[in-house]
C-alpha cells in the first residue's frame, strides 16, 4: 500500500478536502503541516487562530506533523524518513506560493515521485473563469455570474483514512509560540472564537438557522447579528467556499422567503474567489496599485494621525468604535471595514498599504488577496474600485448603520451617555450637553483629528492632481 503525505496549508480540515480525499483513496496517509519561514510572516491575531485550529486539526486526524522551515528541504527529508511515495496537497494563488509549489512539484516529479495538487480553496480556479475574449475578469458582478452558470461543484464528503507508522521527528506547536505572551492581550478571545472545522459547521449552522434572515439589508447593521463571522474560518480552511454554498442552496427550500438573502450570501463569499482571481491574473495587487494612475496621488505621511486611527482615537466615534472592535476580538464588521478604510485613505490621505499593514497584524481573517484587493479597491486604485470621488462620511455612516448607537455604546463607553442625536458627533454636542454626558473633548473623548469637509475637499484636490499628472503624460 503506498504512503502518501498530505501537505496541510489553508485547508485545515477533514470534509471536502481533495488532497486529503484522494491520497486515502491511494493508500495510508501522513500529515503534515509546515510553517513556512519563507512566507510573509504571519499576523499577531493569525498566529493565535492558527496554533488552536491546528490543534483541533491533530485532534480530528488523530496526529500529525509539524515542521517549520523551507518546505522542499523538508518534503526532501519527509519522503526518506518515512518512505512515503508521494506528497498531496490543495493550491493556493498567492505569488509566491504559486512559484515554490511549481518549483516543488517539478523538481520532486522527476524524482519519481507522485506529486499531486488540487482544488480545495476556491469555487472555480482562477483559470477557469474567462471573460468572452479568453482574459480574466476585471469586474466582480459578471465574473460571478459566469461563476454560477458554471455552477458550483458538490462538496466531497469526510474520507476514510488509515494514518501510517513514520518515523519522523515531529516538532511541539508550543516551541513555535504562536500565542502572545507578556501580555496576553488575546484573554477573552477563547470565549468569542471556536477554531477548527467543528467551530466553523457550528458557526455556518447557526447562521444559516436565523441570522440569515433579512442578510441582504441588515449585513450593513454593525449594530445587529446578522453577518456569517466565517472570515476566519474560510482563510484557514476549515470551511470550503463549495461546502458554504452547498449547504447554503441546501437551506433554501426550508426558507423560501429568503432565497434573496442566500444568494447575497452566496455572493459574498463569491468576492473571495474573485480576489483570489485577481491575485493570480495580477500577482503584483500587494504592492503596486493596480491602476497606475494613483502612483502620482499626493500622498501624506503622518505617524501621529496613523496611530490616531490604529488606536480608535480619531474623533469620529463609529471609525473609532470599529478599530477597537478590531483591537479586542480581532474582527471587524465589513461595512465598517469600509468605512475605517475609506477615512484613512480620503481623510487622512496615508497610503492603503498602511492600512493594509495594520490588518495584516490584527485581523484574524488577514488573507493576502482579500485584504490587498479590498483595501485597493476601498482607495479607488483597483479593480471595480468605487469611484474615486466617493468619499464616506464618517459621522452620516453612524445614524444609517447605527441608528440607535448601540455599537457605539459598546465600542466607546465613554460616550454611552449621550443621546441618540450627539453619540455620532459628540463634537457638536453643547458644553452643557457634554457635561451631562460626562464628557471633556480632548481628555476624555478625542476632538476630531482632521475636518471633515476640510479633508474631504483635500482628498478631491489630490485626485485632481492625478487626472492632470496623466494628462501631461499623454500629451
Amino acid at each position: 500500500m503506498a504512503k502518501i503525505i498530505v501537505w496541510f496549508r489553508q485547508d485545515l480540515r477533514l470534509g471536502d478536502n481533495p488532497a486529503l480525499f484522494h491520497a486515502a483513496q491511494k493508500g495510508e496517509v501522513i500529515p503534515l503541516f509546515i510553517l513556512d519561514s519563507g512566507d510573509r510572516e504571519l499576523g499577531a491575531a493569525s498566529k493565535w487562530w492558527l496554533h488552536h485550529s491546528l490543534t483541533a486539526l491533530s485532534e480530528s486526524l488523530g496526529d500529525l506533523v509539524l515542521r517549520k522551515g523551507d518546505p522542499i528541504s523538508i518534503l526532501q527529508s519527509l519522503l526518506q524518513e518515512t518512505g512515503a511515495d508521494g506528497i498531496y496537497w490543495n493550491r493556493g494563488y498567492e505569488p509566491h506560493i504559486v512559484e515554490r509549489d511549481t518549483h516543488i512539484k517539478s523538481t520532486l516529479s522527476s524524482d519519481g515521485f507522485d506529486i499531486q495538487s488540487f482544488n480545495g480553496s476556491v469555487v472555480r480556479e482562477p483559470w477557469e473563469t474567462k471573460t468572452g475574449s479568453g482574459g480574466p475578469y476585471k469586474v466582480y458582478t459578471p465574473f460571478w455570474k459566469t461563476n454560477l452558470k458554471m455552477g458550483v461543484p458538490t462538496p466531497l464528503g469526510k474520507p476514510n483514512f488509515k494514518l501510517a507508522k513514520w518515523d519522523a521527528h515531529c516538532e511541539q506547536l508550543e516551541e513555535w509560540n504562536l500565542l502572545p505572551t507578556n501580555p496576553d492581550w488575546s484573554q477573552g478571545w477563547e470565549t468569542l472564537w471556536q477554531p477548527g472545522e467543528a467551530g466553523a459547521t457550528t458557526r455556518i449552522d447557526s447562521f444559516l438557522q436565523e441570522d440569515i434572515k433579512g442578510y441582504g439589508e441588515l449585513r450593513n447593521r454593525p449594530d445587529l447579528p446578522n453577518i456569517s463571522r466565517l472570515s476566519p474560518h474560510i482563510h484557514f480552511g476549515e470551511i470550503s467556499p463549495r461546502q458554504i454554498c452547498g449547504k447554503s442552496y441546501a437551506r433554501q427550500p426550508d426558507i423560501p422567503n429568503y432565497t434573496s438573502d442566500i444568494d447575497k450570501f452566496v455572493a459574498e463569499v463569491g468576492w473571495r474567489d474573485f480576489a483570489n482571481h485577481l491575485l493570480f491574473h495580477f500577482p503584483d495587487i500587494p504592492t503596486k496599485n493596480w491602476k497606475p494612475a494613483f502612483d502620482d496621488y499626493p500622498w501624506l505621511e503622518n505617524e501621529d494621525t496613523l496611530k490616531a486611527w490604529q488606536k480608535g482615537m480619531t474623533g469620529y466615534p463609529m471609525v473609532d468604535a470599529g478599530m477597537r472592535e478590531l483591537w479586542h476580538t480581532g474582527y471587524m464588521h465589513n461595512r465598517i471595514r469600509m468605512l475605517v478604510g475609506s477615512f484613512l485613505v480620503k481623510h487622512l490621505r496615508l497610503h492603503w498599504s498602511h492600512g493594509e499593514a495594520w490588518f495584516w497584524d490584527t485581523l484574524l481573517d488577514a488573507d493576502l488577496a482579500n485584504n490587498t484587493t479590498s483595501w485597493q479597491w476601498i482607495s479607488g486604485s483597483g479593480a471595480d474600485a468605487a469611484p474615486y470621488f466617493r468619499i464616506f462620511n464618517p459621522i452620516s455612516q453612524g445614524p444609517k448603520f447605527d441608528p440607535n448607537g448601540d455599537y457605539i455604546r459598546k465600542w466607546c463607553p465613554e460616550l454611552s451617555k449621550l443621546p441618540n442625536s450627539l453619540i455620532h458627533r459628540p463634537h457638536e454636542a453643547t458644553e452643557m450637553e457634554l457635561r451631562a454626558a460626562r464628557i471633556e473633548l480632548g481628555k476624555t473623548y478625542p476632538k476630531p483629528i482632521v475636518d471633515h469637509k476640510q479633508a474631504r475637499e483635500a482628498a478631491l484636490a489630490g485626485y485632481e492632481a492625478v487626472k492632470i499628472a496623466q494628462a501631461a503624460k499623454i500629451t
